[in-house]
């Protein structure tokens, strides 16, 4: 077995749970949400599949892959598949059972002063291999079950008697229970997780009976820094072990998977915040993305709270007693335990003033029943109730959706959010095809929360950020979390490191929906798609000049992605660095390697080859090859040119900034003489003749969209060719820096400059070129203010007026530097680092002062990047 030590205070984030033994089919959680605490507690109970079920069950699926083709083989392999079990012995065990708790209900509580009981063990350094993790009854070891888990108060573990469950005998082989084992109890268990789909119903309602049946025996365990360790004594193996337990447990205030705070109300709320240590401080649980699961739960909180969850239903309250309500969940999808989210709060529901024709449908589309299925085509997924085999979800395109937020937000949901939903969803049906969940909910999350937007299950949190402006920026953040919903979820990556799989399609996606959605021609979605390639360029950029080279690799372990120890262990490399939080690489760099192969194969062959792939990989896990394996199979031979996985790989995936391009000619057609210029020269982006270098055009198409060229650097003003979005954007730069030059007063008879109304991706990039300016005098930030109503606009556009503000030390306008810093505090954490490099002792009070109004409701890891640019 691989030795895996691991040091909690260095960035990379461990994956402890053993899944290589052992997996989790399902999850029963059954809490309450107590707000005067700050704690949710209660108990969970896991379903087990042992390693060598698991085995058998690859074996047959080998079997069953060979007599097909060898290329369907490669596609259709179900992940379970690609599962290594080994039978490895581990290595001699040095702990004792005195390092281990067993506590009864009227046994004195000796947990430590954190909660866990026993918890002895809170080393720095974590070894893996110190506990045995046999699968063979090789050893004289017990199995050692490992979960991940950290910041909870873990209180019992127990064993689960399913035998006493009232039915349960049509699960074995025996009309009578006579003799109970342990054998038989797993046999239970294992009939119970591999019942067929169509009795999803039935197998949900036997979880639930099972979660409340008896105890017959405690379990040991064991608790440090990153996990929960378990053992039965005498169950030597995974198939020995129980295959259903029991753990009574309760979170901590400061735990790091959840956020208490306050809505924009002032009421508390709580919700899973999707941080970098994922669910583990939620539940006990297999982190890994391999070990896919279902799960149901029930949650209990004050009549006054409304609570929100990953849950294929719309769950409705059950009032249990005067002033408690019990809500109830479930999904029949199996997906990774990190995508579970939970959001309790007063939140009210926002619903259109009069019904429209869309959300007629979606009050009459319910989740399908057993009935509803026909097999149009055979899934590759591990079986479960699969919407790409149900005809009528097929061509649904608006899921049923509610909208959620505090009662003070509801006119702005109504105004901005509500309208863009149902076009949206539609767009994204047309695009993509199928959706692969029943319905959604959007909730707008709390002020703190730490970036504009993030999808689960099910569910999707927007930051009110989204609200203000126009539609333009909650429209694109909207579609960018829905294509998460093919992206990320029903397709998710196998290795955590390479995010790119989920946001870079998520964000070559969202422009693309954007425009369905707002039905534009195709010139018109091709001008906006190009006005952010170029927005896209510039953040690029900027971000490649100020980070570290080892934080711009979208695969970072190379061709050890997607390898696990022995034990099924592994790390998520710089899963814990703070400036992963903040950076867009994978974002903005998947984003251009994407574009540039929808331009190789052509937009139209590309989005039909990637609907084809949604249907061949929908449910499972990938890794880069996966997709690049499939592409590169649909690109004729005379477009591939010398495209090939190897050199993606080492040009896009595995080396730090963009490919390396060559010089490219600037023709006289644009500067009037000929000039050369790279590709990443700044401020000149206008539009140039690509002479010999057709991948630059494709990789780069931003070069042809606009910006602006100073008339004394390339004498005189280019005649730009390209959309008339940029010209209308570059004009106005050409007219502002004009403006800033002039004189105080304007000369008799020199007529005043006229503006064009601009978008708002047209305001950023106008306001990103100003940036670039050494000085603006006080009178052009007033007039550009006064045009533009720069304090109205999107939050992007406010960010940049803000970056304006501070560096022109602008005083008038500190106060809308002010409220962007406490009601947009996803994007505001870089304004802090401005305000204090000037070294202007008013910022300096100005960043002090917000940062002490919301650093107690502030995001932990904002907080932290906060502070040490402050103090």
């Amino acid at each position: 077995m691989m030795d895996i030590k691991l040091d909690p205070s260095r960035d990379d984030l461990p994956l402890m749970a053993n899944t290589n033994h052992i997996l989790v089919k399902h999850y029963v959680l059954d809490l309450d949400v107590d707000f005067e605490c700050q704690v949710i507690e209660g108990t969970i109970v896991l379903f087990f599949e042992d390693g060598n079920r698991l085995k058998q069950w690859s074996r047959s699926c080998k079997e069953t892959c060979q007599m097909e083709s060898n290329e369907a083989c490669t596609l259709r392999t179900p992940e379970p598949c690609h599962i290594p079990v080994t039978n490895a012995r581990s290595s001699s065990s040095k702990m004792g059972y005195n390092n281990f708790a067993i506590c009864g209900k009227g046994d004195k509580d000796i947990s430590d002063k954190d909660g866990n009981h026993d918890n002895q063990e809170q080393a720095s350094g974590i070894s893996i291999s110190k506990y045995s993790c046999d699968t063979e009854n090789h050893g004289r070891e017990e199995f050692l079950l490992v979960l991940d888990c950290c910041d909870l108060s873990v209180l019992k573990v127990e064993e689960v008697d399913v035998a006493a469950v009232p039915g349960i005998e049509k699960f074995t082989r025996s009309p009578k229970l006579t003799v109970i084992s342990e054998e038989l109890r797993n046999e239970m268990v294992h009939e119970l997780v591999t019942l067929p789909a169509d009795h999803w119903r039935e197998q949900l309602d036997y979880f639930a009976r099972c979660s409340q049946a008896p105890s017959c025996g405690e379990l040991i365990f064991d608790t440090d820094t990153w996990s929960l360790r378990i053992r039965k004594t005498g169950a030597q193996t995974a198939t020995d072990f129980p295959h259903a337990i029991r753990i009574w447990y309760k979170t901590k205030p400061e735990g790091r998977s959840v956020t208490w705070t306050s809505d924009q109300c002032g009421r508390p709320c709580v919700y899973t915040m999707g941080s970098p240590i994922n669910n583990r401080a939620l539940f006990p649980c297999q982190e890994p993305p391999v070990a896919m699961s279902t799960w149901q739960a029930t949650i209990r909180a004050a009549a006054s709270f409304v609570v929100l969850m990953s849950g294929e239903n719309f769950a409705k309250p059950t009032l249990l007693q005067e002033g408690c309500l019990s809500w109830h969940y479930y999904v029949t999808m199996p997906m990774p335990a990190s995508t579970f989210t939970i959001a309790v709060g007063c939140w009210t529901e926002v619903k259109p003033e009069a019904d429209s024709p869309s959300d007629l449908e979606a009050e009459r589309s319910l989740p399908p029943s057993e009935t509803d299925f026909r097999y149009i085509d055979v899934c590759s997924h591990m079986e479960y109730p699969c919407r790409f085999q149900c005809a009528s979800a097929i061509t649904q395109e608006i899921i049923p959706h509610r909208v959620f937020a505090p009662v003070c937000l509801k006119d702005a949901c109504q105004e901005t959010l509500l309208p863009l939903i149902p076009l949206c969803l539609s767009a994204a049906h047309s695009v993509l095809g199928t959706h692969p969940f029943s319905r959604l909910d959007i909730l707008i999350v709390p002020a703190n929360f730490p970036s504009l937007g993030m999808a689960s299950p099910h569910i999707i949190f927007l930051s009110q950020s989204t609200l203000t402006g126009m539609s333009h920026l909650c429209g694109t953040r909207l579609c960018h979390e829905i294509a998460h919903a093919w992206f990320g979820l029903a397709i998710g990556a196998r290795d955590w490191t390479e995010e790119w799989l989920s946001e870079g399609f998520a964000t070559h996606l969202e422009d693309v929906i954007w425009a369905e959605a707002q039905q534009l021609s195709h010139h018109e979605a091709h001008e906006h798609q190009e006005l952010r390639a170029c927005l896209r360029w510039h953040r690029l950029q900027d971000e490649l000049q100020n980070s570290s080279e080892e934080m711009q690799v979208l695969r970072p372990r190379k061709e050890k992605t997607g390898h696990v120890s022995d034990s099924g262990a592994s790390v998520v490399k710089h899963g814990l660095n703070p400036e992963k939080t903040f950076m867009q690489v994978h974002y903005l760099k998947g984003y251009f390697l994407l574009r540039f192969l929808a331009r190789t194969l052509g937009d139209e062959t590309y989005f039909s080859f990637l609907r084809k792939f949604v249907h061949m990989f929908h449910g499972q896990l990938i890794l880069s090859q996966t997709f690049l394996e499939m592409l590169l199979e649909n690109i004729p031979e005379e477009k591939r040119q010398e495209l090939s996985i190897e050199n993606i790989f080492q040009d896009w995936l595995e080396s730090p900034r963009i490919p390396k391009v060559p010089y490219v000619h600037c023709s006289r057609r644009v500067c009037g003489k000929n000039q050369w210029v790279t590709a990443s020269k700044k401020p000149f982006l206008g539009h140039v003749e690509l002479c010999g270098n057709a991948d630059l055009e494709l990789l780069f198409p931003s070069l042809s969209v606009l910006c602006f060229a100073e008339n004394s650097r390339f004498g005189g003003p280019p005649r730009l060719k390209g959309c008339r979005s940029a010209l209308a954007q570059a004009g106005a730069v050409t007219k502002w820096i004009r403006v800033n030059r002039r004189p105080r007063k304007r000369k008799r008879g020199e007529p005043e400059e006229v503006f064009e109304k601009l978008l708002p991706d047209q305001l950023i990039l106008l306001l990103e070129h100003l940036l670039q300016q050494k000085t603006l005098n006080l009178r052009t930030l007033q007039s550009l203010q006064r045009t533009y109503n720069l304090h109205k606009q999107d939050a992007e556009v406010r960010h940049r007026w803000c970056e304006l503000v501070i560096k022109h030390k602008y005083s008038k306008a500190y106060k809308h530097v002010e409220r962007f810093l406490q009601e947009d505090q996803a994007m505001g954490v870089y304004l802090y680092g401005e305000l204090m490099v000037n070294e202007n002792a008013r910022q300096q009070q100005l960043a002090h002062k917000c940062f002490a109004l919301t650093k107690e409701q502030m995001d932990r890891s904002s907080a932290e990047v906060v502070a040490e640019m402050l103090f």
